[in-house]
C-alpha cells in the first residue's frame, strides 16, 4: 500500500497514527503547529457517558468504546513508560429539582438493563447526598446521581503517551510544522504552506475545525458548511482534592479531579466569538459556579486559563469514514464533546476501512456519507 498521511495531530490523529503503526501501514503524521496544539491540548479530560434511556446503536457505540478505552490506556502505558492520568472515578450530578429525582429514578433501573460489558456491570445509583462536600448538600436539595461508569483522563499527558508509543514503529514518523493548504483526491496529493507537494495512496483528515473547510472545497455543487467552531474556556486549579473524586457534572459545569492536586473546571460551550484562544468573564463566571458547587475549591489559586476551538460537525455527531465521492480520502474529525472517548475506536474504524478489514459496525449517523448527503 502507498503511505497514507494523516492530517491533524490532536487526539484523532494520533490515534490513528498509532492504529496505521499497528497495521503495519506506512504513514506520516502531518500537523500545522505541533502534536496537541488544538483542542485536544485542554484541561478537561471528562469522559462521560449518555444517558441510559431510550437506548440505540449510537449509545451502545459509545458505552463500548469508554469500556474498551481503560485497556487500551493500559497498553499504552505498558508499552511507554508513561501515565495518561486514567481513572474509572465515576460521575457524580448532584438533583436540584424534585421531578429530576423521578427521572434519575427510571434511568437507574435502564442502566441495570444497559451497562453491562461481559461480567461488569457498571451503576447509575441514585442517593441522598455526595461524598462529603463533593457536592455541597445546598447543591442537591433532592440528592445525586452516582454513575461507576464515567472515567476522567488528563488530555496532554495521553497525547504525549500516544505520540510516545508511535516510536516503535519506524514506518510511522511525525512532522509538525506542517500546514495543508489543499488536499487533491483524484491525484493523491496535497499541497503544504510551504510550496511543498507530498504524494498518498490514501489521506485521513483529522486536523480538528481545519477540517470542515477542506472537506467543503471537495464539493461538486454549493452545499451547507460541514461544520464549524465551538469555543470553549477552561481553567486548571491547584487544591487539595482526592484524585480519584468524581467528576461533577451539572448544567453544563465540569468538576474534574486529576493528579498532583490538580482540579480542571470547564467548560464554556460559545458559537458565537471574536477572540477565540483568549479567555473572558464567562470562564470567571464558571469557575465561581463551580465553587458554589464544590466548597473546597474556594480559594484555590488558578494555575491555568485555556480557550481553544472544538470541531463540531453540522449533523453534531462525529464525521467518519471513506468520503463518498473520493475513494482515497477518509474524514475523521467533528467529536466536539466526545472525542477522547471514542477516537480510539473511531480511528480503528477508519484504518480498517482503508485496509479492507471490519471490526466494528459504525452506526450510520456517524458516517462521512450520511453528513454530506444531509448538506445537499
Amino acid at each position: 500500500m502507498s503511505e497514507v498521511l494523516i492530517v491533524g495531530g490532536g487526539i484523532m490523529g494520533l490515534w490513528a497514527a498509532l492504529m496505521a503503526g499497528r497495521a503495519g501501514i506506512e504513514t506520516c503524521l502531518l500537523e500545522r503547529k505541533n502534536v496537541g496544539a488544538g483542542a485536544s491540548g485542554g484541561l478537561l479530560g471528562a469522559l462521560m457517558p449518555h444517558m441510559p434511556d431510550r437506548w440505540n446503536a449510537k449509545k451502545q457505540f459509545q458505552f463500548d468504546a469508554l469500556v474498551s478505552l481503560e485497556s487500551e490506556i493500559a497498553r499504552l502505558e505498558a508499552e511507554t513508560g508513561l501515565s495518561a492520568g486514567y481513572r474509572r472515578s465515576g460521575r457524580i450530578m448532584p438533583l436540584g429539582r424534585e421531578h429530576l429525582r423521578d427521572i434519575a429514578l427510571g434511568h437507574e433501573k435502564d442502566a441495570e438493563r444497559h451497562w453491562i460489558a461481559g461480567d461488569r456491570r457498571f451503576h447509575w445509583h441514585v442517593g441522598d447526598a455526595g461524598i462529603g462536600d463533593w457536592p455541597a448538600a445546598s447543591a442537591a436539595p433532592f440528592g445525586v446521581v452516582h454513575d461507576t461508569l464515567a472515567a476522567r483522563v488528563a488530555p496532554r499527558r495521553l497525547l504525549t503517551t500516544l505520540r510516545t508509543a508511535l516510536v516503535q514503529f519506524p514506518h510511522v514518523r511525525v512532522e509538525e510544522g506542517a500546514e495543508v493548504s489543499s488536499i487533491d483526491p483524484q491525484r493523491g496529493r496535497l499541497a503544504l504552506a510551504d510550496g511543498r507537494e507530498l504524494a498518498f495512496g490514501q489521506c485521513i483528515l483529522s486536523a480538528g475545525v481545519e477540517s470542515f473547510p477542506l472537506i467543503d472545497r471537495l464539493a461538486e455543487r454549493p452545499q451547507a458548511p460541514s461544520g464549524g467552531a465551538v469555543k470553549g474556556q477552561a481553567a486548571l486549579l491547584r487544591a487539595d482534592i482526592d484524585p480519584a473524586s468524581p467528576t461533577i457534572f451539572t448544567d453544563g459545569v465540569y468538576i474534574v479531579a486529576h493528579e498532583n492536586g490538580h482540579v480542571a473546571v470547564g467548560s464554556t460551550s460559545e458559537s458565537h466569538f471574536s477572540a477565540p484562544f483568549s479567555t473572558d468573564a464567562q470562564l470567571d463566571a464558571l469557575i465561581d459556579r463551580a465553587v458554589a458547587l464544590a466548597p473546597n475549591l474556594r480559594g484555590a489559586p488558578v494555575i491555568e486559563r485555556w480557550a481553544g476551538l472544538r470541531p463540531k460537525a453540522t449533523g453534531r455527531e462525529p464525521m467518519v469514514g471513506r468520503h463518498p465521492d473520493h475513494e482515497r480520502l477518509s474524514v475523521l474529525t467533528g467529536g466536539f464533546k466526545v472525542s477522547f472517548g471514542m477516537a480510539h475506536v473511531l480511528a480503528g474504524f477508519v484504518i480498517d476501512e482503508i485496509v479492507g478489514r471490519r471490526n466494528v459496525e459504525l452506526p450510520q449517523a456517524f458516517r462521512c456519507e450520511t453528513h454530506l448527503a444531509a448538506l445537499q
